[in-house]
């Protein structure tokens, strides 16, 4: 059930920051991937600020700010 959560909550990471980013979603598959590794580096930056999230929403914060932050990092490198 766990696993089942997370591939939630990183299509719902990826779909926002797709959003909030580039103005539109990019595919499930890809809103998956962004999303699971946003949640990766979310939770990486997170440990570095000294934040802490808990629950279903903090969770999906923390993977939709770790995915914007993959975006503009790719967006960055494309130009």
């Amino acid at each position: 059930m766990y696993l089942l959560w997370e591939i939630i909550i990183g299509i719902l990471a990826g779909f926002l920051a797709g959003q909030i980013v580039k103005g539109s979603g990019m595919g499930i598959l890809i809103d998956l991937l962004v999303g699971i590794v946003g949640s990766i580096l979310g939770g990486w930056i997170f440990g570095l600020l000294g934040l802490a999230t808990y629950g279903l929403l903090g969770q999906l914060v923390m993977a939709t700010v770790g995915a914007i932050v993959l975006l503009l990092i790719v967006k960055a490198i494309k130009k």
